[in-house]
């Protein structure tokens, strides 16, 4: 098998081809670390590649499987890890010149989980500025772009993790979500994202708004997800906020379907006024396809009032947690949108953010009583298809000079805490990516996870290809 053909395998089939011997985990490596050299150039995924170190790993793992001795289902994989995330011998720049250039000498959580079975560590992947919006560009790196028009961004702030996975620069691909951060760019990029249930996958150090952040994977495939997820879920003494339980095995029912399940559509959660309308028609179309599949689907809206106000409060305060520790001589080396809403956090009394804190649970006690009727909840994963780089919102100012208005399914389900999931649906006339978003109950991540691999299977996706990368 060719070096190019390994490079485009998933974890299941590699996995397959290391037990049977037809191909080894260096194989693989390598053929991800060509393809790295390839494609990363037009986009800019990697902002760190540690070839000599992955192949060392790689190395180390053919002799766990030439030993039948492998350490898990994906000793051998090669895997990306976010530059907001710790990884021992790398450095964690998180896109600010602020940030320390040495490197770091322990794993955080999901880190150490996928060295302890065995994956192996390619790089890691570019981000906004402490991963405050979502768009991917900063003074460090510069913009990420998006491998289906590179004069477009990936979306952020996990953007360097999705372009990856468009283009098969490695397998699983490691994201975070405070506000849409997975599902985001998984939806401009085409590929699948998933924010589990908050505390499923443990942080360290925490986020700068820890009650926001969800862990999870960018991978190309539902299957893949699933099985990053079992090894990156369960508890991590250094995370207060990890669910300490051990961790399910999210692959156990992903084929079960939908037969059966009552599925609400709602194309504008109630209060969403400004939608494109081709994304709006082509996720209506994908909401339909369950219904195919043999659930019960019928369009009704959650019941909350539109919580920009609650989700800027607590993300302003949490953007001002980290600029504070900065010396303010330094603070003109910062994104200057991260420095103006950070000052607006500096703004924000201790009473209103407990205020805010409170107030989430409008969201969640509507998803709550939502959830009692619908197993699961569709909606557009964004307003949008993706935008030019170098712009936090459409330079045409459709959307005004906010993010969040362009993607304001996303974040709603941050302040509720539950799993949500980005599956792609199609693409526009412009030939980009739409994506459909699948909410479900807290706890209930193995439910979505069934449900985006039975529309997966229904519509399989059409994949991106080395001449699909446009400039």
């Amino acid at each position: 098998m060719s070096d190019t053909d390994l490079g485009t395998l998933d974890a299941q089939t590699l996995k397959t081809l290391f037990e049977t011997r037809r191909a080894s985990p260096l194989e693989a490596t390598r053929a991800a670390l060509a393809r790295i050299d390839q494609f990363n150039e037009a986009v800019n995924a990697y902002v760190h590649v540690d070839a000599e170190g992955a192949e060392q790993a790689a190395k180390a793992s053919a002799r766990r499987w030439g030993q039948g001795k492998p350490l898990s289902p994906i000793d051998g994989i090669p895997v990306s890890m976010k530059d907001l995330t710790e990884v021992a011998g790398m450095p964690c720049r998180s896109g600010s010149l602020t940030s320390a250039e040495g490197l770091c000498d322990t794993d955080a959580p999901p880190a150490r989980m996928l060295r302890e079975a065995g994956a192996i560590f390619l790089g890691k992947t570019n981000t906004p500025e402490f991963g405050w919006k979502a768009v991917t560009d900063n003074r460090v790196f510069g913009a990420t772009t998006n491998p289906w028009d590179t004069r477009l961004t990936p979306g952020g702030s996990s953007g360097g993790a999705a372009a990856a996975a468009a283009l098969n620069m490695g397998v699983l691909h490691q994201g975070g979500d405070s506000g849409g951060s997975i599902r985001i760019p998984a939806a401009f990029t085409g590929v699948f994202g998933f924010k589990p249930t908050f505390g499923w996958t443990p942080q360290w150090p925490p986020a700068k708004e820890p009650s926001l952040s969800h862990l999870g994977p960018l991978t190309r495939s539902v299957r893949d997800a699933a099985l990053m997820l079992s090894l990156t879920s369960g508890p991590d003494p250094r995370d207060i906020t990890a669910i300490h339980a051990p961790s399910p095995d999210f692959r156990v029912g992903l084929e079960d379907g939908v037969r059966g399940l009552r599925i609400g559509w709602s194309p504008r959660l109630g209060y969403v006024e400004n939608l494109d309308p081709e994304v709006e028609a082509m996720t209506a179309k994908a909401a339909k396809v369950f219904e195919e599949l043999g659930a019960h689907v019928e369009e009704a809206d959650p019941d909350f009032e539109e919580p920009i106000s609650v989700i800027e409060t607590l993300w302003f305060a949490g953007a001002w947690s980290v600029v504070r520790t900065i010396p303010e001589s330094r603070w003109e080396e910062l994104d200057p949108g991260m420095l103006a809403v950070a000052l607006k956090g500096r703004d924000i009394a201790a009473a209103d953010f407990v205020m805010a804190a409170s107030a989430r649970n409008m969201v969640f006690s509507a998803m709550d009583a939502y959830h009692d009727r619908y197993d699961l909840l569709l909606t557009p994963s964004l307003a949008t298809t993706a935008i030019e780089a170098g712009h936090n919102t459409p330079p045409d100012g459709r959307f005004g000079d906010d993010w969040l208005n362009w993607a304001p399914y996303s974040y709603p389900f941050n302040l509720s805490l539950q799993p949500a999931a980005s599956v792609p649906c199609g693409l526009s006339k412009a030939g980009l990516p739409v994506g459909l978003q699948i909410v479900g109950p807290m706890l209930a991540d193995a439910r979505v996870l069934a449900a985006a691999r039975a529309f997966e299977s229904a519509r399989p996706w059409e994949r991106l290809s080395a001449p699909r990368i446009r400039h």
